[in-house]
């Protein structure tokens, strides 16, 4: 004898046909943990009567479940819950941003044989000047000026990574006794080590061109009395949100900054993948730190970081390296000279171009029910959503295999409900994105038909 199954029948209430409502209503309780795995659900023609639709109706719901992962028919007994088996499967990891995966075997190889025909051994043999050394800086400075920002190498600080270079940066222009302003939605790896290093952070309203200027004023004024304050922004294909600053939200920041003479921390890792604007540091270079890092933009193996600071600062800077210098790798910026000289650093960043933009059309098609808000140079989306439902799409995406970036680690104020879901693009092979993407448009779905705060795939997504 079959048992029963524990699901109490019911439509969602939602404006869509029959199939559909059904499909959220099992899809809501599937993911809430109402539903078990292994939990069998109602026969076809059961359900049918009980909820008074056809068994053709059911029969459709059911398979779009199955192909969503969340369900599995067994010929012969019926059909089940099945996360357990999903989450059994090796994990596809998506809470990673990093550019896709365009360099090869043969190019880095050949690009190692040019680099030992003419590397410095003396780049080997000695220690590294505090800032890096000035022939690496000025190998820097030429990629920066291939991104608009066109930066003095004696005002170039070379570090292991971008996040050494905010590490360094949120100590010089904030400290312990000051604070700093940013997007309410932020990078997890700032928040972290704000909260590691007890740096006081104060998030501000953002929108769809990111931080907005009459909040930042209001944050500024509030905190007039604080010694140091420094404004942290990523004006280009912001991370979470995607959202970038146009021409005019990029000077009303920097205005508002000069008016109460408050540091600017721009950071720039996004920039070699959207339309060409002005850096914040080329707007107001006597009060911007710019931090760039080939690994975010061409390949995580290039481990170098850039950061250029206001006139004047070098020294304050060089000292504080003393202690704890940052260089990166001599052989690291040979393979950038050596790829900024044969049109290398060129050609990966036409393919990354196209590679993002694959993988984000990708993403709205198969999450086109949802709020996804997508970029075409971006290596990652965002899904907005208050924190609780964020909370539960997350453990979801878990129990079907699949890491993603926990909404709390993108909220500055832990107290505040909106977030959503980050959902890195870039990492993964086409094959397993492919595979996580199908799997995750089964996850809120029923939550697509409620309002967002922002929502929109960007317009070259579509053609």
């Amino acid at each position: 004898m079959r048992l029963r199954s524990p699901w109490k029948p019911r439509l969602a209430r939602i404006e869509a046909n029959a199939a559909e409502r059904l499909v959220h209503a099992l899809a809501d309780d599937i993911i809430e943990g109402k539903l078990a795995s292994g939990d069998r659900l109602p026969a076809h023609r059961e359900l049918a009567w009980a909820l008074e639709i056809g068994v053709g109706t059911v029969t459709k719901a059911y398979a779009i479940l199955e192909r969503r992962g969340l369900t599995r028919s067994v010929k012969g007994r019926g059909t089940f819950v099945a996360t357990h088996q999903a989450r059994q499967g090796p994990l596809i990891d998506l809470s990673i941003n990093t550019p896709p995966a365009i360099l090869s075997t043969r190019l880095l190889a050949r690009s190692l044989m040019e680099v030992g025909r003419k590397v410095d051994a003396g780049h080997f043999n000695l220690y590294a000047p505090p800032a890096g050394h000035m022939e690496h800086r000025r190998i820097l400075s030429r990629w920066l000026a291939t991104l608009g920002l066109t930066a003095d190498p004696a005002r170039l600080v070379l570090t292991g990574g971008a996040q050494q270079a905010l590490a360094l940066v949120f100590n010089l222009a904030c400290g312990h006794e000051g604070v700093l302003l940013t997007e309410r939605l932020n990078y997890p790896g700032a928040i972290s080590l704000c909260r590691q290093m007890a740096y006081r952070m104060r998030g501000v309203e953002i929108d769809h061109e990111g931080i907005v200027p009459s909040s930042l004023a209001d944050a500024l004024d509030a905190e007039r009395l604080i010694g140091r304050k420094a404004v942290y922004v990523t004006p280009t294909l912001h991370n979470p949100t995607t959202a970038t600053m146009g021409l005019e939200r990029r000077q009303a920041i920097v205005e508002l900054c000069r008016a109460r003479d408050a540091w600017i921390i721009e950071d720039g890792v996004y920039t070699t993948g959207a339309e060409k604007l002005p850096p914040l540091a080329s707007l107001a270079p006597e009060r911007c730190f710019y931090v760039d890092s080939l690994s975010k933009t061409l390949s995580p193996g290039l481990r170098v970081g850039v950061l250029v600071v206001p006139p004047g600062m070098e020294q304050l800077v060089e000292a504080a390296l003393q202690a704890v210098p940052f260089s990166p790798s001599p052989l690291s910026c040979a393979v950038i000279e050596d790829w900024l000289t044969n049109g290398v650093i060129a050609s990966l960043r036409t393919g990354l171009k196209t590679e993002s933009l694959r993988r984000a059309k990708l993403a709205s098609s198969l999450l086109s029910e949802q709020t996804l808000i997508c970029h075409p140079g971006a290596y990652h989306a965002w899904l907005p959503m208050p924190r609780g439902a964020a909370s539960q799409f997350a453990v979801a995406a878990a129990g079907l295999g699949i890491a993603v970036t926990s909404p709390e680690a993108v909220m500055v104020s832990p107290e505040e409900d909106d977030s959503g879901i980050r959902l890195c693009l870039g990492g993964p092979s086409l094959d397993d994105l492919t595979k996580a993407l199908t799997l995750l448009s089964g996850l809120g779905q029923s939550r697509s038909s409620r309002s967002a705060n922002t929502a929109g795939a960007h317009p070259e997504l579509s053609q």
